[in-house]
C-alpha cells in the first residue's frame, strides 16, 4: 500500500483555526503567563473561526456587552448569542469554558475586553478583504 502525503503547507488561518480557544480562555483569564497568548493568537484564532462562520463584528461586540452586563455564565446560557446556530454553539463553548474559571470580577471584564478585541480583528480582516477585492476590480 502506498501512502500519499499532502505536502502543501497549511495557511496561517488554518493553523489559527485549529487553536483550542476554550483552553486559552480557561488559562488566559486567570493566569498572567497565558494572557499574551489569549489576547494574541487566541483572539486571532477566534476571529478567524467566527469570520469563517459569517459572524459580523457587531454581533461579537454585542455579546461582549452582554458579558459586561450579565456575566459569562449568563451570556453562555443564551439560546443563540450569535445569529447562526453553528457560530452560537462555537461561542457558547468558549463562554462556558471561561465561565467555569472566572472567579473574580476582573475575569469577567477581561473576557468582555477579549471579545471586543476579537470583534475588532474580524472587522479588520473584513475591511482588508473588501479593500483587496476593490483593488482587483479597479
Amino acid at each position: 500500500m502506498t501512502m500519499v502525503h499532502d505536502r502543501s503547507p497549511r495557511t496561517d488561518d488554518e493553523v489559527l483555526a485549529a487553536t483550542d480557544v476554550a483552553t486559552l480562555l480557561r488559562h488566559g483569564l486567570t493566569r498572567d503567563t497565558f494572557r499574551t497568548a489569549l489576547f494574541g493568537d487566541g483572539a486571532i484564532a477566534a476571529a478567524v473561526t467566527l469570520a469563517r462562520l459569517g459572524v459580523l463584528p457587531r454581533s461579537v461586540t454585542y455579546v461582549a456587552k452582554i458579558v459586561r452586563a450579565g456575566g459569562l455564565a449568563y451570556a453562555a446560557a443564551l439560546p443563540e448569542p450569535l445569529p447562526s446556530g453553528e457560530a452560537s454553539a462555537c461561542l457558547r463553548d468558549w463562554l462556558e469554558a471561561a465561565a467555569q474559571v472566572a472567579g473574580a470580577p476582573g475575569d469577567e471584564t477581561r473576557a468582555a475586553r477579549w471579545l471586543e478585541e476579537v470583534a475588532e480583528i474580524v472587522a479588520m480582516r473584513r475591511a482588508g478583504r473588501d479593500e483587496g477585492e476593490g483593488a482587483e476590480s479597479s
